[in-house]
């Protein structure tokens, strides 16, 4: 049993004791369960369906040897949460507690952890139709969906799509081994994209309360940074700052923003301490964003708009480094330098650091803050006044680094529109193909947004939103014109071929043809061949079927090839 209660979740690739297989009333898999504690399993709502029927949970890790233990289970008493829908269709709840009529050893339970999600490598243990002994999934977190705080995944295979019968299973972090959250579901779209959803361990611990008591790790939010009564009772609320916040915490395209909060501004700070709580995905509540004279057009950010919140006031930048170690399972090595175990971690967050300047060292705070941003996590750092660590952040951690992106921006606009540019077009003129047409529409908004961006080069640059518009126009364009040569080169290779093909048969038949009359139809379909292949653009489909059509007339018209001794070859 681990220190904290239950198993090491990760000291085994075998089948954990705490994977639970449930069968309903007919004896059919309905999905997978966490045991929690030895008489409480944590599952889906639509795994239950019916939540006053008896199901059986089985508990296949524990099996001594063919046998597999089961014990009845019930929905505990209030513990479910059906999955609904919003007007827009987002997903929401799916969550029950199950409690065993039998207990089982404390030994094989498990417990939640409250971790950052985005980047992390996951597996899940789940018993689809085809696996009904259970089987492991692996999975990357891409990012939070939705309104509710769930999480997407995307499996590391077509073939580990979390499918029927994987529902309810726990999602084990595969680097501190520690299970993080519960599928949800997996589904695959009309264009073959395949998809897994998981609740996180905050958003299952906002609907099920309960489930608290087996749920480790500190959240969050700091307790100074969280919403209060008299925040709602007075409706503080800055309309404009609260537009800017969501934008942010909803991922507008900009890594650090940098915001003044004075002290002695209390609207500012209820608007801001109201943003946190409505992102997070444990304290957002329904009560929290159905007062109507609070919620404004876009001012309520989904949860899961940033995976840690830390009011610095005081603390040392070690201090604040160990709790962010800590939010992304950073464990291994704990007598390594933070910033050293923070720059070399794998996973980001979104992160907001309140008093900056209130630190026991802002200076020291900033350097590790401009690591984090350099390993691409995203910061949102308030400030009290606009003193010197206020005017080097907004030089080290926003100018600067817009700068360098809008450098990179226009390199990589004009590569497209001039190297990349002139390759398509020599391919266009090589070889035709349909489905592929000029790039001009598109070259012509890339020289736009070149354009506008070497105006700017000397002024103050140009928003972010616009450094995101134009980013996304040049993946775009990038993306179709490299597909087009790639289509374009695999035919010129095709071209090659027929030449070659179209040119040896050519040497066969004027050998096969010696001292004879000449084959003016064979000829003719060699003209044809050749022509096409010689074209440009050349039409290689069209050149496919000529050439095929004079090499079937060469094989045909060819003498039976001589074997040894002047047989025929069978």
């Amino acid at each position: 049993m681990a220190a904290d209660g239950g198993v090491d979740d990760g000291s085994s690739l075998g089948t954990p004791c705490w994977a639970v297989r449930i069968r309903r009333a007919d004896g059919k898999i309905a999905g997978a369960g966490i045991l929690l504690s030895p008489d409480r399993v944590l599952t889906c709502a639509h795994v239950v369906e019916d939540r006053d029927a008896r199901f059986t949970a089985e508990f296949v890790g524990a099996a001594p040897g063919l046998t597999v233990p089961s014990v009845t289970a019930r929905v505990d008493g209030d513990a479910y949460v059906p999955n609904t829908r919003d007007a827009d269709g987002d997903p929401s709840g799916d969550v029950a507690l199950l409690r065993l009529e039998r207990a089982r050893p404390a030994g094989e339970t498990t417990l939640l952890h409250r971790l950052s999600a985005p980047d992390r490598t996951v597996q899940m243990y789940g018993f689809p139709y085809d696996h009904n002994g259970g089987i492991w999934f692996r999975a990357v977190i891409v990012g939070g969906c939705g309104r509710d705080g769930q999480v997407q995944l995307s499996p590391t295979s077509p073939g580990e799509l979390a499918s029927a019968g994987c529902s309810g299973s726990g999602v084990m972090d595969t680097v501190t081994g520690k299970v993080i959250g519960m599928v949800l579901s997996g589904i695959g779209d009309r264009h073959g994209n395949l998809f897994s959803f998981m609740s996180p361990a905050e958003t299952i611990v906002r609907h099920l309360p309960q489930v608290g008591r087996w749920t480790r790790g500190r959240t969050a939010v700091d307790d100074r940074l969280r919403s209060t009564r008299e925040d709602a009772a007075e409706a503080l609320l800055d309309e404009p700052f609260a537009q800017r916040l969501t934008d942010w915490l909803q991922d507008d395209g900009q890594q650090v923003k940098i915001s003044l909060v004075p002290t002695g501004d209390p609207v500012r700070a209820a608007t801001l301490r109201r943003a946190i709580t409505l992102a997070d995905r444990e304290l957002r509540t329904a009560a929290s964003v159905n007062r109507a004279s609070l919620d404004p057009p876009g001012t309520v950010p989904s949860a899961g708009g940033h995976d840690l919140a830390v009011d610095a006031a005081g603390l040392t930048a070690t201090q604040v480094g160990e709790r962010i170690a800590e939010r992304m399972g950073l464990w291994q090595h704990p007598a390594d330098p933070v910033a050293e175990r923070i720059g070399a971690a794998d996973v980001t967050l979104t992160l907001i650091v309140v008093g900056v300047d209130e630190a026991a060292d802002p200076p020291a705070l900033l350097d590790l803050l401009d690591t984090l941003r350099a390993r691409g996590n995203r910061l949102l750092l308030v400030f009290r006044t606009a003193d010197a660590a206020y005017r080097r952040a907004r030089r080290e951690l926003v100018v600067e680094p817009e700068r360098e992106r809008r450098t990179r921006l226009v390199e990589r606009l004009e590569q497209i529109t001039g190297p990349l540019a002139r390759t398509l077009h020599r391919r266009l003129a090589a070889v035709r193909a349909e489905g592929v047409r000029p790039a001009d529409a598109d070259l012509v908004r890339a020289h736009a947004a070149l354009a506008t961006l070497g105006r700017a080069r000397d002024g103050d640059g140009v928003p972010v939103r616009d450094l995101v518009r134009y980013e996304r126009l040049a993946d775009r364009v990038a993306a179709r014109m490299t597909t087009a040569i790639g289509t374009l080169d695999r035919l010129r290779e095709r071209r090659e071929e027929l030449d070659g093909r179209l040119r040896g048969y050519d040497v066969l038949h004027l050998d096969s043809v010696q001292g004879k009359e000449a084959d003016l139809a064979l000829d003719a379909l060699r003209l044809r061949a050749h022509e096409l292949l010689q074209a440009r653009p050349c039409d290689v489909k069209a050149a496919e079927a000529a050439v095929e059509a004079y090499t079937r007339h060469v094989d045909r018209a060819a003498p039976p090839r001589q074997g040894r001794g002047g047989a025929s070859a069978s």
